[in-house]
């Protein structure tokens, strides 16, 4: 009878660890999975190292890369090589020669600059843009330019982008007061689960934000207010840009610091020199912040 009860416990000990080997390989992840997610994330940060170091980038454009920090922000925003990607007001390009070959192969690149129809100057501004896109179609692939209409509207479908990316641009949006409504169509555009990108002057949070954004400088909690009222679900920050150097200088404004040292706010806007101009470029380009946000 002893026997008996021996090898019936054995038998029942069999069957439980036989059990909880099947459970852990169906609660194991899939080792193919994470391979592809983790080749996928070296891939694009490959490319993006590539693209930051090619020689189609200005030395004055690659100065810049010590305050912009382009690999670590965009691996911030978690951008993917097949991802679709609108960039807001990229102007001279200096994002787009960074982002725009990373995508070359299996993503895409949006850059949306104003309504050329609205004035000669924003037209030569955006045939600028869309010429450096189509005249570099071995190192950009199929990058567009689009159209921001009645300045709010992105000619972009509903639902058509993964992730939309600005740069030191709000406080614009601000003075000419289409923030709310641009942030809730770079909504509109993006897919459910997509991804928003904002990198911006830090404001003196000590300081009541001025709605027109004057200074340049935008306190993060009020962007971050504007865009969950457009319907933005805020995720996370990244002291990534920040630069605790910047005196915020409201009175002479963000851009008497590099790379524009200019007093906009004196007559006939002087450029900076003197003491100040070495002051300045001791501080280097402005404090900002980094921000993430999805759409729900």
């Amino acid at each position: 009878m002893m026997k008996i009860l021996q090898i019936l416990a054995i038998f029942l000990v069999m069957v439980f660890t036989s059990q909880c080997s099947q459970e852990e390989v169906q609660n194991t992840p899939n080792d193919s999975s994470l391979n592809d997610e983790m080749t996928n994330a070296n891939k694009i940060k490959d490319t993006l190292i590539e693209a930051i170091a090619g020689d189609h980038r200005t030395e004055k454009y690659k100065d810049r890369d010590q305050y912009r920090n382009p690999l670590e922000t965009l691996s911030f925003f978690e951008i993917e090589k097949d991802m679709t990607v609108l960039e807001i007001y990229p102007y001279g390009g200096w994002y787009t020669e960074i982002i725009a070959p990373a995508l070359k192969e299996s993503g895409q690149y949006y850059g949306a600059m104003p309504d050329p129809n609205s004035s000669e100057r924003r037209k030569t501004a955006f045939d600028r843009f869309k010429n450096k896109l189509s005249e570099n179609e071995s190192l950009y692939g199929n990058a567009q330019a689009v159209p921001i209409l009645d300045n709010t509207k992105i000619s972009l479908d509903d639902n058509s982008v993964d992730m939309v990316l600005t740069f030191r641009n709000l406080h614009n949006m601000m003075a000419y007061g289409t923030a709310e409504k641009m942030l809730e169509d770079w909504l509109r555009v993006t897919k459910s689960g997509g991804s928003m990108g904002i990198v911006e002057h830090r404001g003196d949070s000590s300081i009541e934000q001025d709605p027109k954004a004057v200074s340049g400088y935008v306190n993060e909690d009020y962007t971050i207010k504007l865009a969950e009222a457009a319907g933005w679900e805020f995720i996370s920050s990244s002291d990534i840009n920040n630069n605790p150097k910047d005196d915020k200088n409201y009175e002479d404004r963000v851009w008497r610091l590099p790379p524009t040292l200019t007093y906009f706010a004196r007559e006939g806007r002087p450029k900076v020199e003197g003491d100040d101009l070495k002051k300045n470029l001791e501080i280097g380009e402005s404090d900002r912040y980094t921000l993430l946000f999805k759409k729900p």
